[in-house]
C-alpha cells in the first residue's frame, strides 16, 4: 500500500521537477547537510555534557538553555529539507534498507529525547551542577550519541544503496527489509 502511494508521489510534476532540478536539488541537499551539522553538533555537545566528557564546569541547565534554540533550529530545517529530499525520490528511498534503518534510528533517538525530557531532566535542579550526573542522564547521553551517529551514518549510506530492488537476485531477507516486490 505504501509503495503504491510513493509510486504515485514520484510521478507528480513537483517530485519529478525537484529530482531533475539542476540547482534546487543540490541546494536542498546542501542545506540538509549543513543543518544536520548544526543539529548534530549542538545535540552532541549537550550529550557530551550528560556523559561527563565536556563542559563539566557548567550547570547542565545552562548548557541546555544555550544550545537548545540552535538544536531546535537545526532540527526543523533538517527535517524540512529531508522531507523534500524524500519527496524527490520517494520510491527509491522507501525501498532503501539504509533509509529504513535511518528512520528506525530516528524514532529511537526521538523516544530517547522524549524520555529524557519527560523523566530525568525534570529534576535537573537537583543534579544539574554536578560534574558527574546521575546514571540515567549519562545513559541518555550515550544513547543519544550512538543513535544520532547511527542516523548520520545510515543517512550517508542511503546514496550508496547496494541493495536496490532493481538488482536481483538478492536474499529473501534483503528483499523483505527493502520492501522489494519480486515477481
Amino acid at each position: 500500500m505504501l509503495l503504491t502511494i510513493f509510486q504515485r508521489m514520484a510521478e507528480t510534476p513537483w517530485s519529478v521537477a525537484l529530482h531533475e532540478s539542476l540547482w534546487v536539488w543540490p541546494l536542498i541537499e546542501s542545506t540538509h547537510v549543513l543543518t544536520l551539522a548544526l543539529f548534530a553538533g549542538t545535540a552532541m555537545l549537550f550529550d557530551l555534557r550528560l556523559t561527563g566528557r565536556a563542559l563539566t564546569s557548567m550547570p547542565t541547565a545552562t548548557v541546555m538553555a544555550r544550545l537548545l534554540p540552535l538544536t531546535r533550529l537545526g532540527f526543523v530545517l533538517m527535517v524540512a529539507t529531508g522531507l523534500l529530499l524524500f519527496y524527490a525520490s520517494p520510491v527509491r528511498n522507501y525501498q532503501n534498507i539504509f533509509f529504513r534503518t535511518k528512520m528506525l534510528l530516528m524514532v529511537l533517538a526521538g523516544l530517547n529525547v522524549w524520555l529524557f525530557h519527560n523523566g530525568i531532566y525534570r529534576r535537573v535542579h537537583e543534579w544539574g551542577h554536578a560534574a558527574e550526573l546521575p546514571r540515567a542522564a549519562r545513559m541518555a547521553g550515550w544513547a543519544s550519541l550512538l543513535l544520532w551517529t547511527g542516523v548520520i551514518v545510515t543517512g550517508r549510506l542511503v546514496a550508496y544503496n547496494w541493495f536496490d530492488c532493481d538488482i536481483q537476485p538478492q536474499s529473501a531477507f534483503v528483499n523483505w527489509a527493502a520492501g522489494c516486490v519480486v515477481p
